[in-house]
């Protein structure tokens, strides 16, 4: 099942010049620790057309390498260079904008500190006198109420101040809900009146633009296909390139045919996108 808000031969034209796929993947391609039954077949049908992807998460949880460990684990072949995460965005952002920043106080979990430190950053201590030269909030699964008052208080004291992304609640196929980094973000605006300065992670473009500018691709060559309208579908609309929300995460179908505006493609999951993809092309 899809739905879109163009029309079949524009539809057509679309999906037919698209070269490059760029995939969330929590919601997306797997549900916590379960991967979708489709996932590999449409990974495999991407391949044999010619066109390539890679995996663009807001989820800074883990590293580069642990994602990669994750997808092998589910059967998905996939390699460092496939991957772009929050993390490596937020690292990017720093190195380019604060080139002299060097101690950060930081709440996310140890993989992610790993990766801050094998980048050349210092970690600070929760303790007032140990101040960091810039503050960075992610989802952080190992969050405790001491380091989140530490935080509101670096945010308070006017810190450069970068949140890794914007979202709410993370996917998870458990009864439970995963309070992410927007929900963390809004806890301390609470705390202090201080939003962060920027969000790095969708629907900020710039991650979205990264992966273009590596592989020589115009925005009308790239998809973006998520489960979620205000990260996934922003980014794309945001960079240029064509926006594709899968219902097989966050978003129900009913939400997406009342958002404005509609996201142009709505699809079941990734592999009747896939289809669409395979389709225009043969149509050429």
């Amino acid at each position: 099942m899809y739905n879109s808000t163009l029309s079949d031969d524009k539809l057509r034209a679309a999906c037919a010049s698209i070269k490059h796929v760029a995939l969330d993947m929590d919601g997306t391609i797997y549900l916590g620790s379960r991967l979708f039954d489709w996932t590999v077949g449409f990974l495999a049908d991407l391949r044999r057309a010619g066109i390539t992807y890679s995996f663009l998460t807001n989820n800074p949880t883990r590293s580069v390498a642990d994602y990669v460990a994750k997808l092998h684990k589910l059967g998905i072949d996939a390699t460092p260079d496939e991957i772009y995460t929050t993390a490596v965005a937020t690292i990017d952002y720093i190195r380019l904008n604060f080139p002299d920043a060097r101690r950060l106080f930081v709440l996310g979990t140890p993989s992610m500190v790993r990766e801050f430190e094998e980048a050349g950053f210092e970690m600070t201590a929760d303790d007032p006198a140990d101040r960091p030269d810039l503050l960075v909030v992610a989802f952080d699964t190992t969050l405790t109420y001491d380091r989140l008052c530490r935080a509101a208080w670096w945010a308070s004291q006017g810190l450069p101040y970068i949140a890794t992304n914007p979202d709410r609640v993370c996917p998870t196929d458990k009864e439970v809900i995963l309070v992410d980094c927007g929900s963390m973000t809004t806890c301390i605006e609470h705390a202090t009146g201080r939003r962060p300065d920027i969000v790095i992670g969708k629907p900020n473009p710039d991650m979205l633009r990264c992966i273009m500018a590596r592989r020589g691709l115009r925005p009308d060559e790239v998809a973006m296909c998520g489960d979620r309208i205000y990260t996934d579908v922003a980014t794309a609309r945001n960079a240029g390139a064509l926006d594709v929300l899968v219902l097989s995460g966050e978003t129900t179908l009913d939400t997406a045919m009342n958002a404005d505006p509609r996201p142009t493609i709505t699809a079941d999951n990734v592999a009747t996108f896939g289809r669409l993809i395979i389709e225009a092309r043969r149509a050429q």
